[in-house]
């Protein structure tokens, strides 16, 4: 199946946005770690991992698939995504 950049950039989008899913739980709930969850805090936690893994997965299969369709280096393309994503947000607290 072929991609497009803009379809490749869409899916970093939804990649960054589990894996931001996956932080506010982090900070609402604690580390992984933490002996203290609730079985709801854990299946919410394994489910918004395995969403953000499956995710940057796909996406990375996509990218993978879109260099080699293009013709184009890997690294070309991810910068290209980057510059179609925009300033990466203000990750400082």
């Amino acid at each position: 199946m072929g991609y497009t950049l803009e379809e490749l950039i869409e899916k970093q989008r939804a990649v960054d946005e589990a894996h931001g899913h996956v932080e506010e739980l982090r900070e609402r709930f604690g580390p992984p770690s933490a002996e203290s969850f609730t079985p709801a805090q854990a299946v919410a936690q394994e489910t918004a991992w395995r969403a953000w893994r499956d995710l940057a997965r796909d996406m990375q299969n996509a990218v993978a698939q879109y260099a080699k369709d293009t013709g184009r280096p890997r690294p070309d393309v991810e910068y290209d995504m980057r510059r179609g994503l925009g300033p990466a947000p203000d990750t400082q607290r």
